[in-house]
């Protein structure tokens, strides 16, 4: 049934006389921000708790307690709890703990030997962990760190399988997929009965993530209004960080590396009704010339939020720029076909790079800042907060320079902390804290400038293939972790220099604040172009109102 518009309250108008509304006006005439909105975004930050368990629980299942080596084939009763008094006192000496002393070699010479009987490790912290289950010390400790790197493996080649899949067939249907699969391997993960049969779990889990991960959040920025459009990042973000300072306490209760594994992957059975609850993108829809399905999806959010969407609207969807530009099929390879394009994704994918190289360099590094494990991650946990919220307030006033402002703050702090020294470790603690704060507020960003820079036919394919740029940051940042013990100051100075040059590149990227997402590659290419003609036309009207004002006296007589 047709409504008259002339009956709807003043706020809830279309106006029948605007030729060229585009999606993102529309939707702000329903609502760009109401229940329905806020309902979804509920709905998309629920499973970032979960991904933030999975992203950082080999924090602990991964942690290497004290040991030392077995002195005889068969332990002692109780041995493995503690260390014997006597053997704690070797556990200091360099070597100890991959070296025996038991049998001296031919020749009654001082050399010590290498582990005959395996290993006992302390349980005064974890009752046990891959590491203590595999024994991965010694010569197999490299076997640990590269667990943590084929994880973030996994992440990358999601990133680049679940991206393009929800540009042809939905962020709906991709992120409910994505959500089972993570489910059922995250939890099969615990019963994992050897090292190769766990890391290949742990890779699978990881490509599940970084699908939740993109879609969730291009599906809260395609129902969200431009005003509003920067919190569909900052909830989500505010999410995962309380998942970050949750997983802590969790890992304190549980201390069994299987349990601690299976309680954090077990909940996302509770989601299931995420079938029922979770809505399409009706921008998706139209970018896919289905104008039936999107103009049904916004008659029921408008409904949800208290509005009404006037058939003179829904007709106009069929004029809109997004169906106009859907006729074709896009790839990857668009994203560096034109000149423009090209320019902003490589300095996007170069930011997205260094943001994870560093953001899980220093993250995976709380053990060595020598304070308690569940404390300081915490606290890791907890520094995300201000600085997303940091990022609430800072984002309204322009994308570029806090993109740039961010990465500074991260890069200078890692490069202050090569000039303190090692015993001064609460400095070094404060510095890192101050690098984890600039990264963590620049992740926030780049979602958010991300989403608004890549049209919308090519969004989902841009974000999949930043995020993989991402994983090669987070597949290298266990390595560059490892070379502290070759170089301690290499890491610290690749943690330092590669934000700096992000800081500057990001300069280069257009400002986004307050403009209307892109739909097609045409008006990415043209974006800079209708800047500067909008800013034209602007300061046109401004000069001919003041002039208008200046030659007309109160009662409407010319003066000079």
């Amino acid at each position: 049934m047709d409504i008259d518009a002339s009956a709807l309250p003043s706020d809830l108008h279309i106006d029948l006389h605007f030729p060229n509304m585009d999606f993102d006006q529309i939707l702000s005439r329903i609502g760009g921000f109401g229940k329905f909105q806020k309902m979804l975004y509920v709905w998309i930050c629920l499973p970032q708790i979960l991904l933030a368990f999975h992203m950082m629980v080999s924090i602990f299942t991964g942690s290497t307690p004290p040991h030392h080596c077995r002195e005889s084939p068969v332990p002692a009763p109780g041995n493995q709890s503690r260390f014997p008094g006597e053997l704690s006192l070797n556990f200091s000496l360099p070597g100890s703990s991959c070296l025996s002393s038991e049998r001296p070699p031919p020749g009654n010479r001082t050399e010590q030997v290498a582990c005959a009987h395996g290993w006992v490790y302390s349980k005064e912290t974890f009752h046990s962990t891959t590491v203590t289950e595999w024994d991965l010390v010694c010569d197999k400790a490299a076997l640990n760190s590269l667990g943590s790197s084929i994880y973030m493996l996994g992440l990358l080649v999601g990133s680049l399988l679940f991206g393009a899949m929800a540009d042809r067939y939905g962020r709906r249907l991709v992120l409910l997929l994505c959500i089972a699969l993570q489910t059922v391997l995250g939890v099969s993960v615990a019963f994992a009965p050897n090292f190769p049969v766990y890391v290949i779990l742990r890779f699978s889990v990881g490509t599940t993530v970084s699908g939740v991960i993109i879609n969730a959040f291009v599906l809260g920025t395609e129902w969200t209004c431009t005003r509003r459009r920067m919190l569909a990042g900052i909830f989500t973000d505010y999410a995962f960080g309380l998942g970050y300072m949750l997983l802590a306490g969790v890992a304190y209760l549980i201390r069994d590396w299987r349990k601690l594994q299976f309680a954090i992957s077990a909940p996302g059975f509770l989601l299931i009704f995420y079938v029922w609850v979770l809505p399409r993108s009706a921008r998706w829809l139209l970018a896919n010339d289905r104008r039936e399905e999107a103009v049904a999806l916004l008659r029921q959010a408008a409904l949800v939020n208290g509005r009404v969407l006037p058939a003179a609207a829904a007709a106009q969807l069929e004029s809109c720029r997004i169906a106009a530009g859907s006729q074709r099929s896009y790839s990857a390879a668009d994203l560096v076909r034109t000149p423009q394009m090209r320019k902003r994704a490589l300095v996007l994918f170069y930011i997205w790079f260094v943001n994870v190289l560093v953001y899980y360099g220093l993250s995976l590094g709380v053990s060595r800042l020598g304070t308690d494990l569940y404390l300081t991650q915490f606290v890791f946990g907890l520094v995300e907060i201000p600085a997303r919220s940091l990022v609430l307030l800072a984002l309204p006033r322009g994308r570029r320079l806090s993109q740039s402002g961010f990465l500074a703050v991260g890069g200078l702090a890692c490069l202050l902390m090569l000039a303190v020294p090692a015993d001064r470790p609460n400095v070094l603690a404060a510095l890192a804290m101050v690098g984890k704060f600039g990264i963590t507020a620049s992740f926030a960003v780049v979602y958010v400038y991300t989403a608004e820079i890549f049209p919308t036919v090519l969004r989902q394919t841009g974000i999949g293939a930043s995020c993989m740029f991402a994983r090669v940051g987070g597949v290298l940042a266990p390595a560059l972790n490892a070379l502290r013990g070759h170089s301690p100051a290499a890491p610290l100075l690749i943690f330092g220099a590669s934000p700096l040059l992000a800081a500057v590149l990001a300069l280069a990227l257009p400002e986004t604040a307050g403009r209307p997402l892109p739909d097609t590659v045409e008006d990415a290419e043209n974006w800079d172009a209708s800047e500067e003609k909008t800013s034209e036309d602007t300061s046109r009207a401004a000069s001919s109102a003041r002039s208008g004002a200046h030659r007309l006296s109160p009662s409407g007589d010319e003066v000079e």
